[in-house]
């Protein structure tokens, strides 16, 4: 198990290899990518252990994200960076969204809003009916929640009292042009997810030790599903990024990519000494 500091330091390699993929790719979904990228980082590290044929799954909903998970399969050996200038291109191992037959380390293929999670709840239900004892982790955006099939499978993982399934919001309060809240108001989400009857854990969603802690608490849940709602940055690690709609989805300039190494490298820099 990585510790705190530790996580840190890769979730920033990440991010390195995030901002590489999408200025060789010259297109990618990078501000989500961003903001999910600690997330991810540290159930992947310390929850998936790949040589396991029962094991923990990861179910990325919000598939336009996917260069984190592309990323953190970097860190793991199981894809290589020199693929990075063919992400989304035809025949690409990389697709622009999770693509289980291609790479099967990716336990969903996801696209559609919505439709991601409902897997990971048919998931849930499966590995409790066979008593398997892993987690399903998915990752989902503020945005989709405003979608009507996330709100039926969170009734129907509730409903089987799916202790199994850890659903985390990746609460960056930006869709692809406006806030999410004024496109449709999720608010007051937390105290609707309780209404759910989901155990709500909210947290910073860039606090590796809230990460970590909310990991423990998710664990030892019993009865009910667990929604961890991370308050999170779209853009983050890269100052020019930060909550800017034009994130969503843009390539980089050499100019940007360059700042945003840099940027990246001095934040490296200063990790590497606190370990």
């Amino acid at each position: 198990m990585k510790d705190a500091k530790q996580l840190k330091l890769i979730a920033n390699r990440n991010r390195k290899r995030i901002i590489e993929m999408v200025y060789r790719a010259g297109v990618g979904h990078v501000g989500g990518a961003l903001s999910a990228t600690d997330l991810l980082t540290a159930i992947y590290e310390n929850e998936v252990d790949f040589k396991e044929s029962r094991r923990t799954r990861v179910v990325l909903s919000k598939g336009h994200a996917v260069p984190a998970v592309y990323a953190e399969l970097v860190e793991k050996g199981i894809i290589e960076e020199k693929l990075f200038p063919t992400f989304r291109q035809i025949d690409s191992r990389l697709q622009g969204h999770p693509y289980t037959c291609d790479i099967p380390e990716v336990d969903a293929t996801t696209g559609l809003l919505g439709q991601g999670f409902s897997m990971a709840v048919g998931m849930a239900a499966v590995k409790k009916k066979e008593q398997d004892p892993h987690k399903v982790y998915a990752i989902a955006g503020d945005g989709e929640m405003q979608e009507g099939q996330m709100w039926e499978a969170l009734m129907a993982a509730a409903h089987y009292k799916l202790d199994n399934l850890v659903l985390i919001i990746d609460y960056n309060k930006l869709s692809s042009s406006h806030p999410t809240n004024e496109i449709i108001n999720l608010e007051p989400l937390a105290e609707k997810m309780r209404a759910f009857n989901y155990h709500v854990i909210e947290i910073d969603g860039h606090d590796m030790e809230q990460i970590l802690a909310a990991i423990k608490e998710a664990k030892a849940v019993n009865g009910m599903p667990v929604m961890i709602l991370a308050d999170t940055v779209k853009g983050k690690g890269i100052r020019f990024m930060e909550h800017i709609p034009k994130w969503h989805s843009s390539g980089l300039t050499e100019e940007e990519y360059r700042a945003a190494m840099e940027e990246l490298a001095q934040e490296e820099e200063e990790l590497a000494h606190e370990i």
